[in-house]
C-alpha cells in the first residue's frame, strides 16, 4: 500500500523515535540499518538499498510517496508503544 506525506512529516516521525529504533526496525525486518536510514531520507546507497521512497519538490520539504509502508508502520508502532509506557 502506498502512502503520501510531506518530507518534513517523515523526518519528524524519524526524529521522534526513541534511541535504537532504527536498529530495531532493521533487525525485525532483516534489512541493513542504512536501508532504514535511507527510507527516512538518507542517501547512502553503498551500504543500504532504496526502499521505494520517491521525493518530489513541494511545500513542507516536498512530497514523499512511500511505495511500501512497512518501515513507516513499524515506526508508528514503536511510537505507540513508547506512548503507552509513559
Amino acid at each position: 500500500m502506498t502512502k503520501t506525506i510531506t518530507f518534513n512529516e517523515l523526518r519528524r516521525l524519524k526524529d521522534s523515535l526513541p534511541t535504537g529504533s532504527i536498529h530495531r526496525i532493521a533487525d525485525e525486518l532483516n534489512i541493513r540499518v542504512q536501508t532504514v536510514r535511507n527510507y527516512f531520507g538518507g542517501n547512502d546507497y553503498n551500504f543500504g538499498k532504496n526502499c521505494g521512497l520517491h521525493i518530489e519538490p513541494g511545500p513542507d520539504g516536498g512530497i514523499v510517496v512511500l511505495d511500501d509502508t512497512t518501515i513507516y508502520d513499524m515506526a508508528l508502532k514503536i511510537l505507540s508503544e513508547q506512548n503507552t509506557d509513559e
